[in-house]
């Protein structure tokens, strides 16, 4: 009775917990032929509807590496040292992910304070808040429906949050005009740009949709190609010239796609993730000549334009070197810029705000993305309060100012020492070569890997660089990215980890991946 009883327990999903109690009146033997009999009843076998075979085989080539298999296994290796387990190390310290508050770094006062506002409204009659985050929070807080976050807003976004955009994008561009009617807050840069791929792809065989992206590239576009069914079109950024983007290569990706594809976007990333360089405005210029003359859809990934550490370098929106280029290139090029509330200064991941700007859209085409982004109602209107105050943040002239400044300016300042650190301490290391960190959030440094691990890695079925740092892993406690996760030129091998622990964390962390790479030097190569 006991083992119908738990059989049907199965059957019926109800809860597992009871068959672990049952376990303990069987033998291993018994309870495995229960576990076998799951979903029988009276003999037949119900069949799943869902199966590997019947899932959509889109689905199955997204790959995702940022959250793959390395931090699956950083996972476990936690869950084991929290129940008492031993290791080398006593924590695991996760560099394989942009997420900064996850990593320490404190929230920004005043946009807390104006998001607190406008979830709890009953706060405006507190002294502790300052007039100008109250002023804000009613603003937007007049833009919802009944005065409330927890309405819905209008597809696009809040309208007075899509107005205090453009005119951020006015006065970062110096002039450059900006229509509040092209601009669509997201949630995060994510949402916005798998919704413009969606527009994008189309066609079958020869026709399809070619996609062109930056290897190395952040694997959320291979990822949406993957599951759009589009065809990734790599263009290689020049390692060996601080991963600048080649005009030539451009050219040479272009050409061989048109065999098989139809390339009709070109997606570009600047400040670069994970690589970490910024784009100068001579190759932002020969970018939207050759998308001119070829035709072709221009996405501009701008999440990290705050992140600019190299003081030779400077930020350039798309669209400010577009419109310079002069009225036949800013009127004709169709281009799509996405920011976000995730990195910059703010690190606000949860939040999942952002916006994207979109201009030369065919107006039946943007009728299409208005339809396209009603399907999911809004994004979440925290997010869109958060946008707003990064848009808007305070003036000189307000009472908040000192201190905003103050924060913005520790994190940045402190970003940019964790950048230089990170390069100094990484290529002092035989054997590991890392380009400046001129921005954004993360390294990429190549790694030699011995041809004796290399053979070890294919026996194993995996990439070199995958043993490389799941060996890191187990041995050290440092979770970073292999870098055929976001894809490299044959035979170079690469990770990515991000500059955002804590000094004290990164000194630490870079000194086991230094003195874990000597180990595995000296291990596979015989080197002393």
């Amino acid at each position: 009775m006991l083992a119908r009883k738990c059989v049907r327990a199965l059957d019926y999903n109800c809860n597992l917990y009871y068959l672990f109690l049952y376990q303990k009146h069987y033998n291993e033997n018994v309870f495995l032929t229960l576990i076998s009999s799951a979903g029988r009843l009276d003999g037949k076998m119900r069949e799943k509807t869902l199966t590997m075979d019947t899932l959509n085989p889109q689905v199955k080539a997204v790959e995702y590496a940022v959250r793959g298999p390395i931090v699956i296994k950083a996972g476990e290796i936690e869950r084991y040292l929290e129940e008492g387990g031993t290791k080398p190390f006593s924590e695991v310290i996760k560099a394989n992910i942009g997420d900064a508050h996850a990593m320490g770094q404190q929230p920004i006062t005043f946009l807390r304070q104006v998001v607190a506002l406008c979830t709890f409204p009953e706060l405006m009659d507190s002294p502790s808040f300052p007039e100008d985050a109250k002023w804000r929070a009613r603003r937007i807080l007049q833009g919802c429906g009944g005065h409330s976050l927890g309405s819905y807003s209008a597809s696009p976004g809040v309208e007075c949050i899509r107005k205090d955009i453009a005119a951020y994008i006015e006065q970062r561009d110096e002039g450059v005009p900006s229509d509040w009617e092209n601009i669509y807050l997201t949630t995060g840069a994510s949402d916005g740009i798998m919704t413009i791929l969606r527009l994008l792809v189309s066609g079958k065989d020869s026709s399809r949709t070619g996609v062109m992206i930056p290897i190395p590239q952040y694997p959320l576009y291979s990822a949406a190609i993957s599951e759009m069914d589009a065809v990734q079109v790599n263009y290689y950024l020049d390692e060996d010239n601080c991963w600048a983007l080649d005009i030539n290569e451009l050219h040479r990706a272009h050409q061989a796609a048109k065999q098989h594809c139809q390339p009709r976007v070109i997606c570009i990333i600047n400040p670069g993730n994970p690589t970490g360089q910024v784009q100068s405005k001579k190759c932002i210029e020969e970018v939207l000549h050759f998308a001119y003359e070829e035709n072709l859809f221009v996405m501009s990934d701008e999440v990290y334009q705050d992140n600019v550490y190299a003081p030779d370098c400077q930020f350039h929106s798309f669209k400010k070197v577009l419109y310079e280029m002069g009225p036949e290139y800013f009127s004709s090029v169709e281009l799509v810029s996405f920011h976000s509330t995730s990195k910059g200064y703010t690190g606000e991941c949860g939040f999942r705000g952002g916006y994207m700007e979109v201009i030369n859209m065919d107006p039946e085409v943007k009728a299409q993305l208005v339809k396209l982004l009603s399907v999911r109602l809004c994004p979440p209107l925290a997010g869109q309060a958060a946008m707003d105050v990064i848009v808007n943040p305070p003036q000189p002239e307000e009472h908040t100012f000192k201190q905003f400044h103050q924060e913005k300016s520790s994190v940045l300042g402190a970003l940019a020492e964790k950048a230089k650190l990170t390069e100094q301490i990484l290529n002092a290391v035989p054997g590991i070569k890392c380009n400046p960190v001129q921005g954004a959030m993360y390294a990429f440094p190549r790694i030699f890997i011995p041809p004796k691990a290399v053979e070890e890695a294919k026996a194993l079925g995996m990439q070199p660089d995958m043993l490389y740092c799941l060996r890191l892993l187990e041995e050290t406690g440092i979770c970073v990215v292999p870098g055929s996760g976001f894809g490299q030129k044959d035979r170079t091998y690469h990770f990515r980890m991000t500059i955002l622990p804590s000094i004290e964390k990164l000194n630490v962390l870079l000194g086991k991946v230094r003195d874990f790479h000597i180990r595995f030097l000296k291990e596979y190569s015989g080197l002393e």
